[in-house]
């Protein structure tokens, strides 16, 4: 039995899986995937984040909440956690794949492979877990339209981008089931290819500028290191990277744990450089409140390597898919990056035992602005949603059945029009939770700082 998709791959005709997939289409029907039903026991979202908040760095929270207070799109990034216990109280298929579980359209982005290939693909990964198929779906879609509205699209548009999604997704997936195994796994999604796809000058234009200051920011190290009287530092960038004595000794002894957990070849390149500090970093809305921190490790002939080290903590899905069969969450983390990842970091890793009583997985530092274009871009959210669509189909592939996923949704348009029906519902709720969030903060229960995200 494969752990993480939960069907036999051996001796299973193509048919039979196809057949399997199908099956799950009589328990769940297609149309059940557009009902959103507050259940009576639905947990307050504040107090949801007020619990998550017990086991992030206090000081921090403020942060997080203000983050979380801009818009109904940045609430919902930080409430994962809100949105998985409302997915899991409805029907669920059967049909699970490695889940990237915090599935919004921010976490997915370009980067450049190990051979230096601009790929896109999904970007975020400290809530994967083996998990229904459709809740990634179902997230990816609810974000468009969140998103549509706060660019201030009429109704029927933020149903387009859902709904292109999902078909996207359903295509592609459909695509990928009939490619070997090995093709279907090696296929990646080339960000120069896709733009090339994009059918407006203006906006083609648009995703170049962003994607050049992105490599230009990657190839300064981000304006982050200098050196003074030879001495090599991080250079403090308030309120985002700031060197904390009192956390700096913690990230040190992660560093070190984290190299045992590399390959031997990787091992060696890491040798090479040597660690000269390091410095707290306040990372993006749902992580606001858990331990970051980069390190600055330069090679002998000067050339500078940054390195983030990163809190895991439980997956927001453990409560409502089961726990992970990793007890340490870095190595989940990890774990689930490379099975849904086209190419991972070469120094992606983890923390083979607890430091300060947390998990840790490291990798190198990213730029987060990529990431961010369909969100800030209004006439690029269109082309954005088809991309995401497919690039989560791409993921799923690698982590599940494909043959299976593509016989329960079919060949016609009915679980896209589900989902998107679904999307608009949970774009509702997710604005009255915002809203909710407001009152909180007005009403002094919870303290917000007015910060800008990274």
């Amino acid at each position: 039995m494969d752990r993480t998709s939960g069907y036999k791959y051996g001796s299973q005709r193509l048919g039979e899986r196809r057949d399997a997939g199908a099956e799950w289409r009589r328990k769940v029907p297609l149309a059940a995937h557009a009902e959103w039903k507050v259940s009576a026991d639905r947990a307050d979202p504040v107090e949801v984040l007020i619990e998550q908040g017990k086991n992030r760095i206090a000081e921090l929270l403020p942060v997080r909440h203000g983050r979380m207070k801009a818009d109904a799109f940045a609430f919902m990034r930080g409430a994962a956690a809100v949105m998985a216990a409302d997915l899991a109280s409805g029907l669920s298929t059967g049909l699970r794949v490695q889940a990237c579980g915090d599935c919004h359209l921010g976490n997915f982005g370009g980067y450049a492979s190990p051979e230096g290939t601009p790929l896109f693909d999904v970007n975020d990964f400290d809530e994967t877990l083996p998990a229904p198929f459709e809740w990634d779906v179902k997230r990816l879609a609810a974000s468009l339209a969140v998103a549509g509205r706060v660019a201030k699209l009429p109704g029927r548009e933020c149903r387009r981008l859902a709904h292109a999604a999902t078909e996207s997704y359903r295509r592609h997936l459909a695509e990928l089931a009939l490619l070997s195994p090995l093709h279907a796994w090696s296929s990646r999604i080339d960000l120069v290819a896709a733009m090339a796809e994009v059918d407006s000058d203006k906006v083609r234009k648009k995703i170049e500028r962003r994607r050049a200051a992105v490599l230009a920011g990657a190839a300064n190290h981000f304006g982050l290191v200098e050196r003074k009287n030879g001495d090599w530092k991080i250079k403090d960038r308030p309120p985002l990277v700031r060197h904390l004595s009192h956390h700096e000794l913690h990230a040190h002894k992660a560093f070190v744990s984290y190299a045992e957990t590399l390959q031997e070849d990787r091992r060696v390149l890491l040798r090479r450089y040597h660690r000269r500090d390091v410095a707290f970093k306040t990372v993006g809305v749902g992580s606001v409140g858990t331990f970051c921190a980069i390190g600055l490790f330069v090679a002998d002939d000067g050339s500078p390597l940054l390195l983030q080290v990163k809190e895991a903590q439980e997956s927001v899905l453990a409560p409502f898919a089961g726990a992970s069969d990793y007890a340490n969450h870095g190595e989940r983390v990890v774990v689930g990056q490379r099975m849904m990842q086209a190419a991972t970091d070469i120094f992606l890793g983890w923390t083979q035992n607890r430091v300060d009583g947390r998990f840790f997985y490291v990798r190198r530092l990213k730029d987060s602005r990529l990431a961010n274009l369909g969100a800030l871009l209004r006439e690029v959210l269109p082309y954005y949603a088809k991309l995401c669509g497919r690039t989560l189909a791409r993921a799923h592939a690698r982590a599940g059945d494909a043959v299976a996923l593509s016989g329960y949704m079919g060949d016609d348009s009915e679980f896209d029009k589900a989902i998107a029906e679904f999307a608009l519902a949970y774009a509702d709720q997710t604005e009255r939770d915002w809203r909710a969030l407001l009152d909180a903060i007005k009403a002094g229960r919870i303290s917000a700082e007015e910060q800008h995200a990274s």
